[in-house]
């Protein structure tokens, strides 16, 4: 989807991504041609004379038409970049896993992680569904406690955390009544910021910032939602599956403010191409309550497991019985 088109395409996203770049630069090519046409009809209509009137109208008409043809090249929605205010200062502590245990009912979904979750790093997660990945990032947020071991999270750590559910908007509420909170500014990392310029980086522009939250598209959502977590300006970034409903655009720029965060990131994503870009660890549930700390980027670990185990991606969520604990 671009522009409002569908665009079909044959081939694989690599492919694709191939073809999307030459036809930018094939309609960058022709936007520039109807850039020169237009400075050259508009010299004309300028200097237009009284006693060309009759095919002054005529050129005006021209005139009109480039101009329609003009805004044909330009993107009804730009997402220039997505900013992630700057937090405090992290220690050299942000995460620890010692022997940590966790299950539920009869189920073990971790067992005995042990891992030091490296400052500036950004950790991808992944796993089949019911692994235990959410509740890795719950216990994090201290919203609930393992079952044996230990976590112990840095003093100087600030989390914010992004997660599915979305459930913190308010679908009454404008974009701008949301982010805003009713004022004008906003203070990002020590300093003031225009409510309505705040929205804008995470491109919510003009008429888009009086749109009802409830009117909004799952990318838009999501959106929303990142840019109102950032606000808290932390240190620890957890995010929940954040390319879902994500457009390839606001992708980019997410993983560009990912590479610019001076703090740490959890991602949990099943897009292996958006992981490859940004991910440095991976933390893998690699099935049978096994959770595997990998440094390096998605594509190395998979050639790792794939050396291990003979497998492409993680095995299927399977569990061990939780053990009796004393």
């Amino acid at each position: 989807m671009d522009r409002g088109q569908g665009i079909p395409f044959e081939g694989n996203y690599s492919s694709w991504i191939e073809a999307k770049a030459k036809r930018l630069a094939a309609e960058g090519a022709a936007a520039k041609a109807n850039d020169r046409a237009i400075a050259a009809e508009y010299a004309f209509v300028s200097q237009q004379r009284s006693g060309q009137v009759k095919k002054g109208k005529a050129r005006l008409r021209a005139y009109e038409e480039l101009l329609e043809a003009s805004a044909s090249f330009v993107r009804q929605a730009t997402l220039d970049s997505i900013v992630i205010p700057i937090g405090p200062r992290l220690g050299d502590i942000v995460v620890d896993f010692k022997d940590l245990m966790k299950g539920y009912g009869d189920r073990l979904l971790i067992d005995k992680l042990s891992m030091h979750l490296p400052p500036g790093a950004v950790v991808g997660v992944v796993g089949g569904n019911g692994a235990g990945k959410t509740t890795l990032f719950r216990m994090i947020m201290g919203q609930e406690t393992p079952d044996a071991g230990e976590l112990v999270v840095g003093s100087t750590v600030r989390a914010m955390c992004v997660d599915q559910s979305r459930d913190s908007l308010d679908d009454a509420k404008t974009v701008y009544e949301e982010l805003g909170g009713g004022g004008d500014e906003l203070v990002i990392g020590g300093r003031a910021v225009s409510a309505r310029a705040y929205c804008t980086w995470y491109n919510f522009r003009g008429g888009d910032q009086q749109k009802k939250v409830g009117e909004l598209s799952g990318g838009e959502r999501n959106r929303l939602l990142l840019a109102k977590t950032l606000l808290t300006g932390g240190n620890l970034l957890l995010l929940d599956e954040p390319t879902n409903d994500l457009d390839v655009d606001t992708l980019r720029c997410l993983e560009d403010a990912i590479a610019a965060f001076s703090g740490c990131v959890v991602v949990i994503s099943h897009d292996r191409w958006f992981l490859d870009r940004c991910a440095t660890h991976i933390l893998a549930f690699e099935g049978d309550s096994q959770v595997r700390f990998f440094e390096g980027s998605y594509s190395e670990y998979a050639a790792d497991l794939r050396k291990r185990t003979g497998q492409a991606e993680p095995g299927l969520v399977r569990y061990r019985p939780m053990p009796v604990m004393a």
